[in-house]
């Protein structure tokens, strides 16, 4: 394990932390809303796009400067700020103290606009960003030139790999105890739809039927067109290898330590890649259908338990998501990609 300090002191600044993938969900949270911790505790990880303030309008920028940033098509604003930020759970956080005059947000908590707003107890030097208010999840960003990374010296338990993703625990249900949709799944089908869109060019494609259908179905139809020519999506990874011939794209889990997609042995043909609990939940949902059923028990039938509330809509991709995803895909540029493009 690690812990991260002071570049200008040595001050401990985390408590020891283990590597994992950067959330998907990340940046996309929900609007109005208090949310949990992004980061589970003592874990870390590292962001390689630039983040975060300062920003520059995209007139200002231009096309070529963007894309050396990642972003490939128009938007609003550019951020030029660090790359290969570090984001721990605030939890985790250790020897820091808020800097009062850096500590805007919007209504219930900061949200970072004026850069780090954290100081190193014992320089006073800024070394990261504390970020809580609503619609974002609760992180601390650790600034990447002002700590510096050390072995702990305590063990870190067994690296996350493939085989976690068919652990129970390891699946993140669609539906939360509130009956609204997770926001960690609508971001997660925001970016994974951006990634489809990309590899087919925006054409028409075939779902398979069970829970990537009922599940993504309406997501799915309300992005891309129907027609003939559809290309074939099939769920693949970890104990379910692909059909054969191969489908057009696969849609696989990201790993859950370095966020590289599954591939199978020797493949290099297109791949969506999902969060990996989100993908795990899709692969194996056990006993728990992905939609709650409708209807009433028979006549005579009781129940002692409480029915679960339900949505009332179907899932609808974080648009947000969706949207940054693709205009950090080189595919944007495409033809067939304009009208998203100018949308």
């Amino acid at each position: 394990m690690d812990v991260f300090v002071c570049a200008g002191c040595g001050t401990e600044l985390t408590a020891p932390v283990s590597r994992v993938a950067l959330p998907v969900h990340t940046h996309h949270g929900g609007w109005e809303e208090l949310h949990p911790p992004l980061m589970e505790p003592a874990t870390y990880a590292v962001d390689p796009l630039p983040t975060g303030p300062p920003w520059r309008l995209w007139e200002e920028v231009g096309a070529d400067e963007a894309a050396r940033r990642g972003v490939f098509a128009p938007v609003y604003r550019v951020s030029f700020g660090a790359r290969n930020r570090i984001v721990i759970a605030p939890g985790d956080s250790r020897s820091m103290t808020l800097i009062p005059d850096k500590c805007e947000g919007y209504c219930r908590g900061v949200d970072g606009r004026d850069g780090p707003n954290l100081a190193c107890a014992g320089c006073g030097r800024a070394v990261a960003t504390r970020m809580d208010d609503c619609g974002m999840w609760q992180t601390v960003w650790l600034e990447p030139d002002a700590v510096v990374r050390r072995p702990s010296g305590l063990p870190a338990g067994p690296a996350p790999d493939w085989d976690d993703l068919e652990r129970a625990e390891h699946r993140v249900p669609p539906v939360e105890p509130d009956g609204s949709w997770s926001r960690r799944w609508e971001a997660a089908v925001g970016v994974a739809l951006a990634h489809l869109v990309a590899v087919t060019e925006d054409r028409p494609v075939r779902l398979p039927a069970g829970p990537v259908a009922e599940l993504l179905g309406h997501a799915v139809g309300r992005c891309l067109p129907a027609g003939p020519g559809a290309r074939s999506v099939e769920l693949a990874g970890p104990g379910i290898h692909p059909p054969r011939p191969r489908p057009d794209v696969l849609l696989v889990p990201r790993h859950p330590l370095t966020g590289a997609p599954w591939r199978p042995p020797d493949d290099e043909g297109p791949v969506v890649p999902l969060d990996s609990g989100v993908w795990a939940y899709l692969a194996h949902p056990g006993e728990t259908s992905p939609t709650p059923a409708t209807g009433v028990l028979p006549e005579g039938v009781l129940r002692d338990d409480y029915p679960l509330p339900r949505p009332w809509h179907p899932l609808r991709p974080h648009r947000q998501a969706f949207h940054d995803t693709l205009v950090r895909l080189p595919a944007v540029r495409a033809p067939r990609l304009r009208r998203f493009r100018e949308a």
